[in-house]
């Protein structure tokens, strides 16, 4: 099985999420939605697929990284959440909450050695691309 396949996104902690996402548009060209920005790319193994890298952007406040205490969060591609869930658990991996499943793909967490949350996400591209 296959575990990630890319990076899914780039999370971060702001004291005012509105101001960053307009700097980085002004500055570095990134155009964003109310939840931050996204890069189109091809996928190597079938370059017709297109696929998305989310950005964002959170409030400092914000308790969507939690429990980590980290102000970033990272987010991977994975081709089979339930199965890699599964793996990891058998592995001794801390899972965190419950899988979340959205028209654009299906979401989990887990912890990392030192405290860092990490976001696993099944993306289902062609959904974004109507989003995006």
């Amino acid at each position: 099985m296959r575990r990630v396949t890319g990076l899914g996104g780039v999370f971060f902690k702001t004291n005012d999420p509105e101001k960053m996402k307009e700097w980085y548009r002004t500055h570095l060209g990134i155009e964003s939605d109310q939840y931050g920005g996204m890069f189109e790319w091809r996928d190597k193994e079938k370059p017709e697929k297109v696929c998305y890298t989310a950005w964002g952007p959170f409030s400092k406040d914000t308790k969507y990284f939690q429990p980590s205490e980290k102000p970033y969060m990272f987010n991977y591609r994975v081709e089979n959440l339930v199965a890699l869930l599964e793996q990891l658990r058998k592995e001794g991996v801390q899972v965190v909450g419950e899988i979340e499943e959205y028209e654009y793909g299906k979401f989990g967490w887990i912890m990392d050695p030192e405290g860092n949350k990490i976001e696993l996400w099944e993306p289902v591209d062609e959904k974004l691309k109507k989003i995006a």
